[in-house]
């Protein structure tokens, strides 16, 4: 199973707000720490928004801050809402597979990428930063 940018994005992103020190950093100054182009950030940052995960403010004195939902969401359910409803292969495509009708693969396929999800569902973002993923993060600098 792989992720896609977005979600891996998001989840750093995520990840850097949880140990924030510096009140409400931008969504350009989190993207430059995390190493992420700025548009995509944006992208990223909006999608998170519409999920209750982060609070942006614009203006003097905004920025990001990561909701309680944020601190407390399951990875698990995170990663299902970033990435969307699919299947790991697509067997309905433009040239659909003639195996679909009995294929038994692509249920063996629904059932590892749940396991991969599920393997994720106990963790927290907190899960995420505890030491030595939060120090490293709070190394991370403005260049």
């Amino acid at each position: 199973m792989r992720l896609t940018k977005s979600t891996d994005i998001a989840l750093r992103i995520v990840m850097r707000l949880a140990v924030a020190e510096e009140a409400n950093p931008t969504t350009r100054e989190v993207a430059e720490v995390m190493g992420v182009q700025y548009t995509h950030a944006a992208k990223v940052v909006a999608q998170l928004q519409h999920l209750g995960v982060v609070e942006a403010r614009r203006g003097r004195g905004g920025g990001l801050t990561l909701t309680g939902t944020g601190r407390a969401a399951s990875i698990g359910q995170l990663v299902r809402k970033l990435e969307g409803v699919g299947d790991v292969v697509d067997c309905e495509g433009d040239v659909p597979c003639p195996l679909a009708a009995a294929c038994r693969l692509r249920r063996a396929l629904r059932q590892a990428q749940e396991a991969f999800y599920a393997s994720l569902d106990p963790l927290s973002v907190e899960d995420l930063v505890a030491d030595p993923t939060g120090p490293v993060l709070l190394t991370l600098q403005l260049k």
